[in-house]
């Protein structure tokens, strides 16, 4: 018991961003919004060892899967937290996907996405919130 709770504490869950239930965070300023999977999401994944990123100027609708990281242990889906354009990715990935390990919020961003509704933001969870949804999902 004691172990997992320093497990927790060591997480890093960035105040300024907002989060998913599916461990998407999202970094909102003005209207393009930094995505990416949360620290929690690339421990669980284990060693990420490829990157699928979706074309810049595709459409993305909130909850649609848009992103597949694989790591040494399975794949998984990453979902859009917000519905929008894809501006950018992060094209580093392709060839150095582990940065999703290393770097989580900086450097492992995903997606720069245009925003289509601002108020989606909004339903999205602050760092407190999604502290105490990984805390029960650990339970």
């Amino acid at each position: 018991m004691e172990e997992s709770n320093q497990e927790k504490c060591a997480m890093e869950i960035p105040k300024k961003n907002r989060y998913t239930k599916e461990h998407e965070w999202v970094l909102l300023e003005n209207d393009t919004a930094l995505v990416g999977i949360t620290d929690y999401a690339q421990q669980h994944l284990g060693d990420v060892v490829f990157v699928e990123l979706p074309e810049i100027g595709t459409e993305l609708r909130k909850g649609e899967a848009f992103c597949v990281v694989e790591s040494v242990k399975a794949a998984s889906d990453v979902y859009a937290p917000i519905s929008g354009e894809v501006l950018e990715i992060n094209e580093t990935l392709e060839d150095h996907p582990e940065i999703l390990n290393q770097s989580p919020y900086e450097k492992g961003w995903i997606v720069k996405i245009k925003v289509d509704d601002g108020t989606e933001y909004n339903d999205l969870m602050k760092a407190e919130d999604y502290e105490q949804f990984i805390e029960k999902e650990e339970e």
